[in-house]
């Protein structure tokens, strides 16, 4: 099989990077098993990574690939399990193979791949496996269960009356059978109800939460004037003139039926999607994506921080410099920088690419008395301020555009935020193992 495929072939640098990774978290699940010897987890890890590395994510079409394709053949030693094994081994084992991702950092920084001079950070909206038009709001879910409680309640009225009418008719020796619609009818019912409740214990949690913040607020007044306040306030509150926080969902909230974790939100070309929210740090020098993050929340200014974090931990070294593009600039996110010493380069406002690079620099010593936002503003229109911001767009937005535009990843195919956060790292995972590939990385034997 070493002659059916050029010695730098990826899949040879696939069979070479599997030693690299610590299987043994999978290996412990296979205690005890019965029937026909399960595959090797070395050869399904392989399988599935080659296949994300070339833009396969379907396990039925790596079936195929396996019977058709010779670098697939190569990379599973020949072998081909059904497109069911390999779908239940991810599934089964889906955080293991997004912790391949922190070793994928590791290996590019021993590489010499990871510099840390400079991270850009930067997110995109990804389809989840709804559709949108599978979600309904809180105020429409109450009409739409009325009307089914009566639609139903209409039929077995309906049923009873023909049923005591064929009883007359035929005594016992004929009965009667629900409708067949009667039933996608109840089942609508009971999924509507369930979100329901999941959308009113959100709704009591957040009331909850944000009585808690009200009470954390009132402690840390100190002054005479705002204790008074605050007697006032209880004394109301006593005399029942000031009403809590409603436990009721906002009839506006939603929750989509296929998969209740994902939102409906705005994307890049300002169409409204039920996706997720997908985030990656890259080494602007290298474009290694150094940390990754998915959430369900729309809003991007809150990954900043924790994705910072988890690439300080994950190369064990704080970047010099970051970037990111408006939707990350606030207050807190430039002092948090400000505070780690990593030097920002986010504009305050959103600006249009030729706006930005047609502003005349900025010369002269920075004004005293700026607010961290006017100070950020005035140092991107210098001339540094320009070429390390602009670094962010040849980075970070490649990135995104390899792994969508050239790998396809525009709908995921996995249900909930744990199995979606999973699979984006190995997205992720899959991306690096490309750069290193590329960039001629010499794997040391283990």
């Amino acid at each position: 099989m070493k002659d059916w495929l050029p010695s730098d072939h990826l899949a040879y640098f696939i069979i070479a990077l599997i030693p690299q990774f610590d299987l043994k978290p999978i290996y412990a699940k296979f205690k005890n098993q019965f029937g026909a010897p399960a595959f090797r987890p070395e050869v399904m890890v392989a399988i599935w990574l080659y296949a994300y590395c070339v833009g396969i994510r379907s396990s039925r079409r790596v079936m195929k690939e396996l019977v058709e394709d010779v670098a697939f053949r190569v990379v599973a030693g020949n072998q081909q399990p059904d497109f069911r094994t390999l779908n239940e081994f991810r599934r089964k084992h889906h955080k293991i193979l997004a912790g391949l991702f922190i070793k994928t950092v590791q290996m590019a920084q021993k590489a010499g791949l990871v510099k840390m001079g400079h991270i850009a950070i930067d997110g995109t909206k990804i389809k989840a496996n709804a559709s949108k038009h599978s979600a309904m709001s809180y105020g429409r879910m109450k009409e739409e269960e009325e009307r089914l409680r009566k639609e139903i309640e209409r039929w077995f009225e309906e049923a009873d009356a023909i049923d005591a009418a064929e009883d007359e008719l035929y005594g016992d020796k004929a009965g009667w059978e629900l409708p067949e619609h009667l039933s996608t009818q109840e089942k609508r019912l009971e999924a509507i109800q369930k979100a329901m409740k999941e959308l009113e214990e959100e709704a009591k949690q957040a009331a909850a939460e944000e009585e808690r913040k009200k009470q954390e607020e009132k402690a840390k007044r100190r002054t005479h004037e705002e204790k008074r306040k605050q007697r006032r306030e209880e004394k109301k509150q006593k005399k029942g003139k000031n009403n809590p926080a409603s436990p009721e969902p906002d009839p506006k909230a939603q929750r989509n039926f296929t998969d209740s974790e994902s939102r409906i939100m705005l994307n890049s070309e300002k169409t409204f999607i039920q996706g997720y929210n997908a985030h990656a740090a890259v080494d602007a020098e290298t474009q290694i994506i150094v940390a990754a993050d998915l959430t369900n929340q729309a809003g991007d200014s809150p990954h900043l921080p924790p994705l910072v974090k988890q690439a300080t931990e994950n190369t064990g070294q704080a970047p010099a410099e970051a970037s990111a593009d408006a939707a990350y600039c606030s207050e807190d996110n430039l002092k948090f920088l400000e505070d780690s010493g990593i030097e920002a380069f986010i504009p305050p406002n959103k600006v249009k690419h030729n706006e930005w690079r047609e502003a005349k620099p900025v010369r002269g010593r920075t004004p005293k008395n700026l607010s961290r936002r006017q100070t950020m503003k005035r140092k991107l229109l210098t001339k540094r301020g320009k070429e390390r911001y602009k670094l962010r767009m040849t980075s970070v937005e490649p990135v995104f555009g390899q792994i969508k535009e050239a790998r396809g990843l525009r709908q995921f195919l996995h249900r909930g935020l744990e199995k979606v956060h999973s699979m984006w790292l190995f997205e992720c995972a899959a991306h690096n193992i490309m750069k290193m590939f590329r960039a001629g990385v010499v794997l040391n034997p283990v």
